[in-house]
This record gives C-alpha cells, structure tokens and sequence, in this order.
C-alpha cells in the first residue's frame, strides 16, 4: 500500500520546495509543526525513497569570471523544471509508493516497520521484516551500539567539578 500522505506532510514538503537547506526548527517555526515531527517526516520522506538528496540552486549572475567572461554551460535553474508548478501538484489524496526494504517488491496493505537507531525500514510482510533483521543482525547491533557511545550533551554533569 502506498504511504498516503497527510496535511502536514504536504505542508512540509511545499516548504521544502521552497528551500530546502532551512534547519527542522525553522520550517517549525513558519508551518507550527513541531520540529521533531518536521525531522522524522524529513526522515521518513528519505527512507522511502522519495527525497533523493537536498540540491543547492546557484545564481550565476553573482559569479564573477576572469576577463567579464560568462560560462552558460552550467545549469542556473532549480533541477526541477516549473517548481511553481510542481509546488502546486502537491495536494490532498496524494500517495508515495514504497518498496520492501529486503524483496524490492511493492507494498500493499499494512506496511511492517522496524525502527533502529535513527533509521527506519519498510517491509511487505512479517516475512521479509524478520529475514532482514536475521541477515542484518550483525550490522543493526552494531549500529545501536555506536549510537549508544555516542556521547550527548545532556550528559554532561556538573556535580563532578575539578578544583
């Protein structure tokens, strides 16, 4: 089944389209989604394959070149012809199609999710999610462990001072 997306999935996606380089907090701010819903729809939006990659847009009018000489050969548009346009087709009833993370196929009906550290995979049926987390297992132990010695800096305590 394909990850239908809701009201504030839209709003978030029209504000990514409007500039995508802006922090969780700031798209926060301008759409009143929270920031931690902003960062795992931005998060989702990736692990299902939807959001490639975040592309800078170059105005080339500002580059100077040796000798008031212009190069046109590079692209000074956004790589999506017509954002206005696409920003438009972003609407309600829209859906993504997501892919099992283990077989490639399609998922229809009831998407099995398993959450790990901060990743998240999709999976077709209790099957697939299961053969993954046994051909993975290695990988996905060791990626909670070095999510674990991470430090943070709500660890830091100031009982312990040195004087």
């Amino acid at each position: 089944m394909p990850y239908t997306l809701t009201d504030s999935d839209i709003i978030i996606i029209k504000q990514l389209l409007k500039d995508g380089w802006k922090s969780f907090r700031q798209n926060s701010r301008e759409t009143g989604i929270s920031a931690p819903t902003v960062k795992a729809k931005f998060d989702r939006f990736v692990h299902i394959g939807f959001i490639k990659s975040v592309l800078p847009i170059f105005n080339l009018k500002k580059v100077v070149y040796p000798n008031n000489r212009e190069i046109y050969s590079i692209k000074s548009e956004h790589p999506i012809k017509g954002k206005q346009n696409i920003n438009n087709k972003f609407g309600e009833g829209m859906a993504i199609r997501v892919k099992c993370n283990y077989c490639s196929g399609p998922i229809y009906g009831k998407t099995h999710i398993l959450k790990f550290a901060d990743f998240e995979r999709f999976f077709c049926c209790i099957g697939c999610k299961s053969s993954f987390k046994k051909k993975y297992h290695g990988r996905i132990e060791a990626i909670k462990r070095k999510r674990r010695r991470q430090p943070t800096l709500l660890r830091y305590d100031v009982s312990t001072s040195h004087s």
